[in-house]
């Protein structure tokens, strides 16, 4: 944003003007009274984004200065809606106030800038989704590598998360799509895609000496070894994100876990186009509804709901690490009683880990200490009850033994905090009654002087009565006096002899006295409210420092969202006819009675949703599924491919059977659309992904491609489908459903062994078509695509002409049969590459000993003089 010269500002001005050039980027939150009020651009930028009133405040330059503001209360909610169109907003605070100043000194209060909000930095509940994480991620690339290498890191600074990879440039949008960052920090030059609007440009980064020994000191270990094996730019690519939160928190960090490094080997490989086709976390609008989480997610708490989209983003590859969630929620589901009071206890489980988080930043308010308590507490509940069941089943799985120590963490913790928390404190500090009578002797007394002050008086009146013998003395507060003696003038003649009595004003008609007993109480009494406010405060601060001396909770917050998670898996197969995945280390690949768990989630039981096997075995790889638009097609691909995510992130399965051998990559082509902001049609999109799809897939992949080639001329169309097909069953022979409406491709199922056709039921009848959803062997014999424009609504005579020129164009164009050349055998391009002529060999050999990074201008010029010497022989 332009920033006008601060030349002749005012003095307040001139302190917006130098906190505004601290972050020029962004919006500046500057504190003037009960507001926080925005001026120049960036007030017209504000007042646009928030559809607030644009006012003007003073002249500068000669002109009005543009202002918008928005109280204190509230500046949370427009903070959210800021942040969620991708501003970063500055806070600028008053860090003084006027009784803190020398007495006679003018000009502005101080303040400084004590926190930048940025979309990847939050932790206040309002401005975060209860049920995702938020992650901010940096990349940096590794610089002599032959291909592109990036070693990437996230953290969620809300709950503490902070985990790397090191992926080749190919992966790296796969990654960015299972992680969603809300804010990416690298440099210009390292291509985004998609999330191009997610990145806060970093210029420099640190050195790999820096980064590894800032890091160590972070996480108290002699060095950077100790936390684990991590590549060169995974390290660079986390300290870049800690110096990075340190900077928009005013120098704090918050409560992190050890850094964890996630081999791309281990996980699911998902890219954003599958992501996105099958609706995982979020759907084509953007929200929960009708995603695979919602359909599957039966957890009862914030963190439960995080981990299990966790599960659901980043299916696994290892069978051992799925068998032990399996095992987790089977005991639960085999032990009902158990089950149901745990859901029970878990409806009243805090968000610790968002609690700490706000606590190790300063921003912590009581009830997140009231958080902590309850979660210590419901921690003891839950493992009592496991025991119980442990003793009397005789029996336990493993993961849940695994687990089952931490529940009992942090007793010291817990006994300070019942006994200095109020039960239900209130939101903010400054409200007070956080700390519970009794817990300290001094806070009581400052409390007793605030809330019995009127007592108390009365009571030394009365004494003073007793002492001086005068029944019409009164005790009195006074504006400019504070607490005084008060008696008649003619009684105040007689008060003058007393040594303890000190004179402060004298009428006509009355006498006002003093003593050092009643100075002292009504000085105590004045400071009785901020003593007892600092006390409560300086107990506050303590107990939030035991809270973060606990380096357990982490472990006793993640244990407790475990349990949640595995009881919502439980849930999920005892509520639904699911069944239990049976996986393996080839490619297997059997579904029976399979169904699609988001469709029959939103039918809600009005009506039957039809099941269909699939069976995707060593002879019979590749599906080649034809039919009718609307026939269920794009439903049964989509089930497939959930299936495989359900299956790997250890979850039931819709199906009445499962057998998966591990998938390692998943692609789902199913729907296309034009990407105009990319200036790409939505042929160029289909096409960039069956190129993803053909330069990345493997053996034990599984691909569910939907219409190739329909984005172009039919001829162009079918020669790109026939090729693809091709190329999916000889070279990369991975698991493969391939629809289309080409129905002539049914004729590549003659000499491509594994491939086999099959078609979606369609019954006619009455001149119409009705849908079955099933699955069958063989191939379709219509395309059905005007009675399908007839269930859409098209006009009769519309409907008729087409049915003409149908019956026209197929006496004309009709063939009875394809015949295209076969592909050659890979024995033969063997052949072919063995007997080319003696010069291209050496040519070939020439050719190998060639490294493109290490050539000099010299170097090539000399190259191309004996490649021609070779040729021209």
């Amino acid at each position: 944003m332009t920033i006008p010269s601060p030349e002749g500002a005012t003095p307040v001005m001139a302190q917006w003007f130098s906190l505004k050039e601290q972050y020029p980027d962004a919006l500046l939150f500057f504190r003037m009274g009960d507001f926080f009020e925005l001026f120049f651009k960036d007030a017209e930028v504000a007042a646009y984004a928030l559809d607030i009133a644009l006012t003007a405040r003073g002249n500068h330059g000669g002109s009005p200065i543009p202002m918008c503001g928005v109280p204190i209360g509230t500046a949370s909610n427009y903070l959210s809606r800021l942040i969620k169109k991708g501003f970063k907003v500055a806070i600028a605070e008053q860090t003084e106030t006027p009784s803190d100043r020398p007495k006679g000194q003018k000009g502005p209060l101080s303040r400084a800038i004590v926190r930048l909000i940025t979309p990847g930095t939050l932790t206040e509940d309002e401005l975060l989704h209860a049920e995702q994480a938020n992650y901010v991620a940096s990349i940096i690339p590794q610089q002599k590598s032959k291909t592109p290498k990036f070693g990437v890191a996230w953290i969620d600074i809300s709950t503490g998360v902070f985990e790397t990879s090191f992926v080749d440039g190919s992966k790296l949008n796969d990654l960015l799509g299972r992680i969603n960052p809300s804010e990416i920090l690298c440099s210009k030059e390292i291509p985004l895609n998609d999330y191009e609007t997610l990145r806060t440009v970093l210029r420099e980064h640190h050195t790999l000496n820096t980064a590894a020994k800032e890091l160590a000191e972070l996480f108290n270990v002699n060095s950077f070894e100790a936390l684990g094996h991590f590549n060169d730019e995974e390290i660079i690519a986390g300290y870049e994100l800690i110096h990075y939160i340190q900077k928009t928190q005013a120098g704090k960090i918050p409560q992190l876990a050890r850094p964890q490094s996630q081999r791309y080997e281990s996980i699911l490989a998902i890219d954003p186009a599958t992501r996105n086709s099958l609706d995982i976390l979020q759907n084509s609008n953007g929200n929960q509804k009708f995603t695979l989480f919602s359909s599957v997610s039966h957890t009862v708490t914030a963190a439960g709901a995080r981990m299990l989209a966790n599960w659901l983003s980043a299916p696994l590859t290892q069978i051992e690490l799925i068998q032990k969630r399996q095992e987790g929620w089977i005991y639960l589901h085999q032990n009902a009683a158990l089950l149901a009071e745990l859901r029970k206890i878990l409806k009243g489980a805090p968000d610790i880990a968002r609690a700490l988080s706000r606590l190790s930043l300063g921003r912590g308010q009581p009830r997140d200490l009231a958080s902590i308590r309850n979660g210590l507490e419901i921690g003891r509940k839950i493992a009592s009850i496991l025991n119980s069941y442990k003793e009397e089943t005789g029996r336990v799985c493993s993961l849940i033994q695994n687990i089952s120590e931490y529940f009992l963490y942090g007793e010291e913790l817990l006994q300070d905090l019942r006994a200095a928390l109020e039960e239900n404190p209130p939101l903010k500090l400054e409200e007070g009654f956080i700390i519970k009578t009794g817990y300290n002797d001094e806070l009581d007394t400052y409390r007793r002087l605030r809330d019995n002050s009127r007592q108390v008086i009365v009571n030394l009146q009365e004494d003073y009565k007793s002492k001086f013998n005068i029944s019409t003395l009164k005790i009195k507060h006074h504006t400019q006096l504070g607490h005084i003696i008060e008696v008649s003038a003619t009684s105040g003649t007689k008060l003058r002899d007393y040594p303890d009595l000190i004179l402060r004003q004298g009428t006509a008609n009355l006498s006002r006295f003093t003593t050092i007993e009643l100075n002292e109480l009504s000085e105590k009494i004045l400071e009785a409210n901020i003593l007892a406010a600092e006390k409560e405060k300086q107990l506050f601060c303590e107990l939030i420092d035991k809270a973060l001396q606990e380096n357990t909770l982490p472990i006793l917050a993640k244990s407790i969202t475990m349990i949640d998670v595995l009881q919502s898996c439980a849930v999920l197969y005892s509520k639904h006819n699911w069944c239990i995945p049976t996986l393996s280390d080839d490619t297997t690949f059997k579904l029976t009675h399979c169904r699609h768990p988001i469709v029959e989630a939103a039918m809600q039981h009005k009506a039957t949703f039809t099941p269909n096997s699939c069976d995707l075995s060593q002879n019979k790889k590749i599906m080649l599924l034809t039919g009718p638009n609307m026939a269920g097609k794009s439903t049964f691909l989509r089930q497939v491919a959930l299936s495989v995510i359900l299956a790997q992130a250890g979850l039931p399965v819709a199906a009445s059977e499962a057998k998966i051998g591990i998938v390692d990559h998943l692609f789902s082509r199913v729907g296309a659309s034009d990407d105009l902001a990319h200036g790409r049609s939505t042929f160029m999109v289909e096409m960039t992904e069956a190129a993803s799809i053909l330069n990345q897939a493997g053996p034990k992949s599984l691909v569910v491609i939907d219409e190739i080639g329909r984005g172009t001329s039919t001829l162009d169309g079918m020669a790109i489908a026939w090729a693809m097909l091709e190329t999916l069953h000889n070279t990369i022979q991975c698991r493969t459903i391939f629809a289309t409406h080409f129905h002539e491709l049914v004729e590549s199922t003659r000499h491509l062994q594994s491939c086999k056709p099959f078609t979606m039921k369609v019954q006619e009848w009455d001149n119409s078509i009705i849908f079955q959803y099933e699955v069958i062997p063989g191939a379709a014999e219509h395309s059905w695509g005007i009675h399908v424009a007839q269930l859409a609504g098209v006009p009769l005579p519309t409907l008729q002409r087409a049915q003409y020129l149908l019956e026209n164009l197929e006496k004309q164009y009709h063939n009875p049969q394809i015949t295209l050349p076969l592909p050659p055998p890979a024995t033969e391009e063997k052949k072919n590459v063995n007997s080319l002529p003696k010069e291209y060999k050496e040519i070939e050999k020439l050719l190998k000993t060639i490294d493109p990074d290490e050539l000099t201008p010299k170097k090539s010029l000399n190259i191309l003089y004996e490649l021609k010497k070779l040729i021209d022989k």
